[in-house]
C-alpha cells in the first residue's frame, strides 16, 4: 500500500471516529435531559406520597402544613451500617405548593450501627426567619444551622401544642409509623445538582 493511500484511510477513519464521537455526545445530553426529569418526577411522585401519609396518619399535621413557609420532604432516606454508618436520601422543597428545588440529606456517624432502614423525613420550616436561613445556605445542617424539633403526638392521636410552636419541626416516619425516638442532629442538607 502506498503511502498516499494509507494517510487518506487514517484521515477518513479519524472523521468517522470525531463523526460518531460527537454524535454521542449530542445523544448523551439528550438522555441526560430526560433522565433528569424523570428523577425529578419521581422524587415529586414520593414527596406528595409522603405528605399524604402524614396527613392521613397525623390529626392537626395538614393545618400544620398550610401554615408552613416551606416543606421539605425526603420520601425515602436509607440508613445503614455495620459500626460506621450512613444515610442519604433525595428530596424537594414545597414552598406555598410551589416547588422551590431539590434537595439530598446526608449523614455519617460511628458507633453501635447495625442493619439497615427505610424512612421519610418531613421538614416543616415554620417561620420566615428560618426559611430565609435555608434557602440562602449554600448547605445547612440540623442542630448546627438550625434546631429541629421533633414532632410529637399525644395520646389522643393530635401533635402536642408545644411542638407545633417552634420554627423547625420535624416528623420521621417508617412504616409502622411515626419515630419519636430519633435524632436528626448532624443530618446535612444540600441542594441537589438537578
Amino acid at each position: 500500500m502506498n503511502r498516499r493511500h494509507f494517510v487518506t484511510r487514517i484521515a477518513g477513519s479519524g472523521l468517522l471516529v470525531a463523526t460518531v464521537f460527537a454524535a454521542g455526545c449530542s445523544t448523551t445530553g439528550t438522555a441526560s435531559t430526560t433522565d433528569t426529569a424523570a428523577k425529578k418526577e419521581e422524587i415529586d411522585a414520593g414527596v406528595d406520597g409522603a405528605l399524604n401519609r402524614l396527613f392521613s396518619a397525623t390529626s392537626g399535621s395538614r393545618e400544620l402544613a398550610q401554615r408552613a413557609q416551606g416543606i421539605l420532604v425526603f420520601p425515602r432516606v436509607i440508613s445503614a451500617g455495620l459500626g460506621i454508618g450512613g444515610e442519604y436520601g433525595e428530596g424537594a422543597l414545597r414552598s406555598r405548593g410551589a416547588d422551590g428545588g431539590y434537595y439530598k440529606m446526608t449523614e455519617a456517624s460511628v458507633g453501635a450501627t447495625i442493619g439497615g432502614q427505610s424512612k421519610a423525613i418531613i421538614i416543616m420550616i415554620m417561620t420566615p426567619e428560618a426559611y430565609n436561613k435555608f434557602v440562602s445556605s449554600s448547605g445547612w445542617t440540623v442542630g448546627a444551622d438550625a434546631n429541629v424539633a421533633l414532632a410529637h403526638v399525644g395520646a389522643d392521636g393530635r401533635l402536642d401544642t408545644l411542638t407545633t410552636q417552634q420554627p423547625v419541626i420535624a416528623f420521621v416516619q417508617t412504616n409502622s409509623g411515626l419515630m419519636f425516638d430519633v435524632s436528626l442532629n448532624g443530618s446535612k442538607i444540600s441542594k441537589l445538582d438537578i
